[in-house]
């Protein structure tokens, strides 16, 4: 099992609070998947108005874990150059919501590669809290030059 931690993450992601959802990288095999946990607090600046007295998490930042979750995966995957480019998402399909995501939950993000096609990546998602589906999509992502 390979792990990294926030260090690592935020190494290889741009995203900064609040919009980073990932904490830690909890196991990933190159080129092949990637795990990782968000571990979600009352503290959130989102539930403030989703919803008061009912907070949960929206959707697309469950979505949007996903998604970063595929930038880690590629990323970590290359030997070199992950400095320059932006993991952008181009598509999803199969998006199903299931359950939901509390103040107090630990969210677990699974991105497995399913194949590549002319730089896009095509991968199959999961997000779960406690063993328990609560999101899942097919997720199209492509490696973008950043502008400078």
């Amino acid at each position: 099992m390979v792990q990294f931690d926030i260090s690592k993450v935020m190494e290889y992601l741009p995203h900064r609070y609040p919009f980073l959802l990932i904490d830690r990288v909890i196991d990933w095999e190159a080129d092949n998947y990637l795990s990782a946990l968000k571990n979600v607090t009352v503290n959130e600046p989102f539930f403030n108005g989703h919803f008061p007295g009912q907070p949960i998490m929206p959707g697309v930042l469950v979505l949007e874990a996903l998604a970063q979750a595929t930038g880690l995966l590629s990323f970590s995957s290359m030997d070199d150059g992950h400095e320059t480019k932006l993991y952008m998402l181009v598509g999803m399909d199969k998006v199903r919501f299931r359950g939901q995501v509390i103040p107090g939950d630990q969210l677990i993000v699974n991105v497995e590669l399913k194949r590549t096609m002319r730089g896009i990546g095509m991968f199959e998602c999961k997000a779960l809290v406690d063993g328990t589906v609560v999101a899942e999509a097919e997720m199209m992502c492509s490696a973008q030059e950043r502008d400078t």
